[in-house]
């Protein structure tokens, strides 16, 4: 098997190839339900199960990935949670505390993409394959269903082998059992929606109607590549625009699939079902939604919470299929609207039975990954896990700098490299390194670019950190000092801030001259203006390297047993 194909992506035939959707949405009744009107009677309880952020976490995840916090002390008021023979089996548990034909299974985006190794290696279709069997309905697109373009996306909808690597584990791809919706991604040629923007479902005659989005700044955290010919549109305007469109249908019960969300504050903030401090962009978006929607399923963030924002039920179920929120709808039969919306985060404990289809699911692709997946890459002297400091620095996040440089400082003269700290997606682990648990720590095929930038454009790009508040992780050819006091520069002159020491930033311990020009390495993502590092798309005569995965298993084999580094990279100062 060759295992660098099964995580590359060729484009395919032009976006105005496209089949994209209309403007009508998708309907489904359920068998029975009475035909049109409201009828008479008492009102009708519906319960919706949701989920987000899964990434393919298919086996259940492990460290802190696979914990769920339930208490103060994170280190004793914990959970193992997760895993997908377990998750179907608590959906179908939860369902069956109501009327499994009132039960609609939905999810809020990041279902595929940043994946395990297990399903990333077949382009994510044993995660679609694996929702599917568990029940799933309908689902909003997240930025990481984008990671490998429109057509892959499409590809994934509505099947068909993959148009380079074909059908990996021998068997035909049928493409999803439930409805992707993408209200506010639209194909920029045509004006259409890439996806249905929403669907339409009937409970005992009653209309409840589903919109799917992603957040509108998609295109900043992906690359190029996968929103190339595609226009995203702003969450509340979009919402409110569709929401209308349900009424006029006669549509009353409208719930939003929103790949956007927030976080707590404070010392309650672990709390699943709490709403304590709540900041982040979802607030403002929940207030700015027409107060015809009734219920905002959330994501994005990772994070759980349980709130009422703008009389709207405002939810998230961390990630990696930890948690599932249990919504109970209550609706007036004679008007269509909701009377009552209450939910509940649930843990997806893991002391129930597992999932029969779901385990020989796993193992069929588990059987079809063979040997790779085992192959040893190298050993750690002990766990190098991505929690950073106060500054911002990381030890696993300094190792995949220095893998970065050591890849590139030869034949590109790189002198420097920098990670961004989101694609770094979990530890790794003490003792010996696995090819998968690499791929789990770098799952997204990302090609190193090594480029030109003149000392005025690294300090330009370091006082960004702190306008996109996302600290990069440097290479131990680079320190420099931040002040404690200086000033963030705003989204319109990042190179104006104050937070960058003056002459602090060294480069192989001498200071960095801003007239001068640095061979510098980062990702693609990163060289694109990716997590919004626009001073990056300056950079000149850049140079395609290898795979960043690559390069992080060539340094731990050359280098193991390696000790995570020290975080002294970074000097806050008053």
């Amino acid at each position: 098997m060759n295992h660098t194909a099964l995580r590359r992506f060729a484009a395919g035939a032009a976006l105005s190839a496209l089949t994209v959707a209309g403007l009508t949405g998708v309907a489904h009744a359920v068998p029975g339900t009475p035909p049109g009107g409201h009828p008479g009677g008492g009102p009708i309880d519906v319960q919706l199960l949701a989920l987000n952020d899964f990434h393919g976490n298919l086996e259940a995840p492990s460290g802190s990935s696979g914990r769920i916090q339930t208490g103060p002390d994170a280190g004793v008021n914990r959970v193992d949670a997760g895993g997908a023979e377990y998750l179907a089996t608590q959906l179908q548990q939860l369902g069956a505390q109501q009327k499994q034909a009132n039960t609609i299974t939905v999810a809020a985006g990041d279902l595929i993409g940043a994946s395990p190794l297990l399903s990333a290696a077949f382009h994510d279709e044993p995660t679609i394959e694996s929702l599917g069997l568990a029940g799933l309905d309908y689902a909003s697109v997240g930025n990481h269903e984008f990671d490998e373009g429109p057509e892959e996306l499409l590809r994934i909808q509505n099947g068909g082998c993959h148009p380079v690597d074909g059908c990996l584990d021998g068997t035909p791809f049928a493409g999803a059992d439930f409805q992707y919706l993408s209200a506010n991604a639209f194909v920029t040629e045509t004006g259409a929606p890439l996806l249905e923007p929403y669907a339409i479902h009937e409970v005992q005659g009653e209309k409840i109607g589903f919109i799917g989005m992603t957040l509108e700044g998609t295109p900043s955290i992906v690359s190029a590549e996968g929103t190339a010919g595609l226009t995203f549109a702003d969450e509340v305007a979009t919402a409110n625009r569709y929401a209308a469109d349900l009424q006029a249908q006669g549509v009353q019960a409208i719930v939003v699939l929103l790949h956007e969300g927030g976080n707590q504050t404070g010392a309650n903030a672990w709390d699943v079902n709490g709403c304590n401090g709540l900041t982040g962009p979802i607030v403002d978006i929940a207030n700015g939604m027409s107060d015809a929607i009734d219920v905002v399923i959330s994501g994005h963030t990772h994070q759980a919470y349980n709130c009422e924002i703008d009389k709207k039920l405002v939810t998230s179920a961390s990630s990696f299929g930890r948690l599932v929120t249990d919504i109970d709808l209550r609706l007036n039969r004679a008007t269509g609207d909701v009377i009552q919306a209450k939910a509940k985060n649930v843990i997806v404990t893991r002391d129930v039975a597992k999932d029969a289809a779901q385990t020989e699911l796993i193992s069929r692709y588990r059987a079809a990954l063979g040997p790779v997946a085992s192959r040893v890459v190298g050993s750690t002297t002990s766990a190098i896990t991505r929690t950073a400091d106060e500054s911002g620095e990381s030890p696993l996040g300094n190792l995949i700098a220095d893998s970065q440089l050591a890849a590139t400082d030869d034949e590109e003269r790189a002198v420097a490299a920098f990670m961004n700290p989101g694609g770094v997606r979990a530890d790794l682990p003490a003792g010996s390194v696995t090819y998968e648990q690499a791929f789990t720590v770098q799952p997204f095929a990302n090609s190193l670019v090594t480029l030109d930038l003149t000392g005025a454009q690294l300090y330009c790009m370091l006082e960004q950190q702190y306008t996109v508040a996302k600290i990069l992780q440097p290479s131990g050819s680079v320190s420099y000092s931040v002040s404690a006091s200086g000033t963030t520069a705003p989204v319109s002159d990042p190179c104006a801030g104050t937070r960058i020491v003056d002459g602090s930033l060294l480069i192989g311990g001498v200071p960095v001259v801003e007239g001068q020009t640095y061979r510098v390495t980062v990702n693609n993502f990163l060289a694109g203006g990716g997590d919004g590092f626009t001073v990056l798309q300056g950079g000149t005569n850049p140079v395609t390297g290898p795979i960043d995965l690559d390069a992080l298993t060539a340094y731990l084999g050359a280098n193991s047993p390696v000790s995570p580094p020290a975080l002294d990279r970074i000097t806050t100062v008053s």
